[in-house]
């Protein structure tokens, strides 16, 4: 029999393996706000997990409608087969995007979704005899997860430096200026120039060879970067004028991070795809979708010879288990007024964030709904390493947040009290003081 507390054989992502086997940081279960260590100890969730448990954890509805699901269907094809409950969930996502975008691409993962997005824009321009169309533009500092794809169109270096890309990509800057937008509430003023770039890239490559651009509507992964004012709505209008189709990589924003089912009804901005996952089952079973235009369908499928129109997919597309978590977990959002509760709750948020102003280390404090980011000034020589003490003490005392770099990431569940939004803020003020 292995043993439980052997940790050798698991290599772990996105980790600095040889620190964590010789100092190990275990969650045992979790409920509500909380994790629990082997212990028994309780840790306050202020990242949502990674994100992702926007009703907190283990959701008894949710678990339900799991344990029910598995022991009814455990697997169903998705190719030229289905079952009722993936059609269902489809419906009930559509309803919750603008109305133009109404067909549902089911994905295993974020990173899924957007390499799925990306194929989808390439298909869509092939279809309607604009076969030359295969640019992508991605943004610097983005993260649209890890597959080539995603890897291509995103823009943090680390995560690029060791493998190849795709050809034929271009980035536009980050929207990030520390120097002019320093502890911004909300969406700073500063930056909505910068959208204007593309039409740099469109009149250098032209039109004819630009498939889309994607970008995240709030950048999370890359330290919490928040969309100037107007910015979105110059890039929508931008693409608009060339034909260029444009997608929000949601996979963060969506389902109440920013109060609302999604930052595309947020900023009333309308993209022509929206990638989607972590929030979309409450991450309880692993689930991603890309919600696209009907156009973008219909064309596809108005073009393609008989037969299969899209030759793209995954064994776990629609999965039963996820399914019903995704159902679930919609009903929960809608029964419990979570959007319009983080949305309640974003001013308190952003006074209690911006009270860690005062600490000598931090250099900038960024919000937008239950979002803050707080970048600390980096150690001479050792980049990220005062973010990352200031992580392990607070999960030593009892509080979960993220780390980026020299930034540390909040997005607690939407479920949050006002009162553990001040002991989350007070758990990393000890930390912050700890690792000055």
């Amino acid at each position: 029999m292995a043993d439980p507390n052997d940790l050798e054989s698991f290599w772990m992502p996105f980790t600095d393996n040889r620190f964590f086997k010789r100092e190990p940081r275990l969650l045992a279960r979790a409920e509500g706000m909380y994790y629990y260590k082997p212990d028994g100890s309780a840790i306050l969730d202020g990242t949502s997990g990674l994100w992702c448990s926007n009703a907190g954890h283990c959701r008894s509805k949710i678990v339900d409608a799991i344990r029910r699901s598995a022991g009814e269907l455990d697997f169903a094809p998705s190719f030229n087969l289905g079952h009722p409950k993936a059609f269902e969930f489809a419906n009930r996502l559509a309803g919750l995007f603008p109305s133009s975008l109404n067909r549902v691409f089911f994905t295993n993962s974020g990173s899924e979704a957007v390499d799925s997005a990306l194929k989808i824009s390439l298909a869509y321009h092939r279809a309607a005899g604009r076969g030359t169309r295969t640019r992508f533009i991605g943004r610097q500092r983005a993260y649209h997860g890890t597959g080539f794809g995603g890897l291509s169109v995103g823009g943090i270096a680390n995560n690029r430096r060791n493998f190849s890309q795709l050809p034929n990509i271009d980035h536009l800057s980050a929207t990030l200026n520390i120097a002019k937008c320093a502890f911004t509430r909300g969406q700073p003023s500063w930056g909505a120039h910068l959208a204007n770039e593309l039409d740099g890239i469109v009149a250098f490559h032209g039109s004819e060879n630009i498939a889309a651009v994607i970008v995240e509507p709030l950048a999370g992964s890359a330290g919490v970067l928040i969309p100037p004012i107007g910015y979105l709505e110059s890039l929508r209008k931008i693409t608009s004028k060339h034909g260029i189709l444009l997608i929000f990589d949601e996979v963060i924003t969506a389902f109440g991070r920013l109060g609302f089912a999604s930052a595309a009804e947020r900023f009333g901005v309308v993209p022509d795809i929206i990638t989607l996952a972590k929030g979309i089952t409450n991450a309880s079973v692993p689930m991603g979708a890309v919600v696209a235009k009907q156009e973008i369908y219909d064309v596809i499928l108005a073009n393609a010879d008989a037969g299969i129109e899209l030759f793209h997919g995954y064994t776990y597309s629609g999965h039963p288990l996820a399914a019903a978590a995704g159902l679930a977990t919609l009903e929960l959002y809608e029964e419990e007024a979570l959007f319009e509760r983080a949305g309640s709750l974003e001013s308190y948020w952003e006074n209690a964030v911006h009270s860690l102003s005062a600490h000598s280390a931090v250099v900038d404090i960024r919000n937008l709904g239950l979002v803050a980011g707080i970048e600390l000034a980096p150690r001479v020589g050792k980049p990220g390493s005062r973010a990352m003490e200031v992580f392990r003490r607070c999960f030593d005392d009892g509080l979960l947040t993220r780390v980026t770099g020299d930034i540390i990431a909040l997005s607690p569940p939407l479920i949050v009290t006002k009162q553990q939004i001040h002991e989350i803020i007070d758990r990393l003020s000890l930390g912050l003081k700890q690792a000055a």
